[in-house]
């Protein structure tokens, strides 16, 4: 039987894949060349969700004077090239990540990501933690001018996987996502594990799991 959902767009860091240890590691880099103490991984839960830029941002302010605008994009750099190279060292699925993803493909859904992580980094992620074969399309934060909370990254990203926001379900670990989802007009399921939870995300969801395994009951459910 089809599955309800033609299309469901995940999230990536904090949703399908735990990748705050690799994304600390590049980050303590840059603050270690800057002369900042390092941060802990916990602290970096609560500054993924805005791109290496936002990233960036929060890990100097928490550790010091803030990082001005005329060095953001060097301090981009030097944590992309390190980041790239330690991409998938310490970063995995979540549980169930890949059963649910096999059973929601085998009834027909199409699968997609809608990432504010570059978009080359986002496909070499999956390609290296063995997903990237589960998504029929991946929109990354430089793939648009725009990206979320504007609900234009979203709608571009179910366009790509053929389907209308009718047919479409977001799953998200953040406010952002939400957001995204509200503004498309698209049904918005929380994962409470992930780095954005919080009771602000969970208000603005149509439902919230903890675990994602409770998915496919979620999605059945939603209106």
């Amino acid at each position: 039987m089809a599955h309800p959902r033609r299309a469901i767009v995940f999230d990536l860091d904090g949703t399908l894949v735990d990748t705050a240890p690799d994304m600390c590691g590049a980050l303590n880099r840059v603050l270690a060349d800057s002369g900042r103490s390092p941060v802990t991984v916990e602290a970096v839960w609560r500054f993924v969700g805005d791109g290496a830029r936002g990233l960036l941002k929060c890990g100097f302010a928490a550790t010091g004077e803030a990082l001005a605008d005329d060095r953001l994009e060097a301090k981009v750099a030097e944590f992309l090239a390190h980041y790239s190279e330690h991409l998938a060292d310490a970063s995995r699925p979540y549980d169930g990540v890949i059963e649910t993803l096999e059973s929601l493909r085998a009834q027909g859904a199409r699968l997609a990501v809608c990432t504010n992580k570059p978009a080359a980094l986002s496909h070499r992620l999956l390609e290296a933690i063995g997903l990237a074969d589960f998504f029929a399309a991946l929109l990354g934060g430089d793939s648009l001018p725009v990206r979320k909370p504007d609900p234009r990254h979203l709608l571009a990203t179910i366009a790509q996987a053929d389907a209308v926001p009718d047919e479409a379900a977001m799953v998200g670990d953040s406010l952002r996502d939400m957001q995204a989802a509200q503004g498309a007009g698209v049904p918005a399921i929380a994962v409470a594990y992930g780095y954005g939870a919080s009771t602000a995300t969970a208000t603005a969801a149509d439902a919230v799991i903890d675990a994602f395994p409770e998915l496919p009951r979620a999605l059945s459910g939603l209106p």
